[in-house]
């Protein structure tokens, strides 16, 4: 919920697909009342999968 907007707004900030923004977003969907996994493999996993989605986006 929210991935989009988030998305938009990084780019939007310049920001680059680094581990830090991976963080930052699940930050913000966690805000946004996401669930986010609290076990750390799966986390990283998700950080993996965030940062090629927004790769995708940064390239669209």
């Amino acid at each position: 919920m929210g991935l989009d907007e988030i998305m938009t707004d990084l780019f939007a900030e310049n920001r680059k697909p680094t581990y830090e923004i991976a963080d930052e977003m699940i930050k913000r969907l966690k805000e946004k009342g996401n669930f986010i996994p609290s076990s750390m493999n799966a986390r990283r996993e998700y950080a993996f999968v965030l940062l090629q989605e927004y790769r995708k986006y940064i390239d669209e």
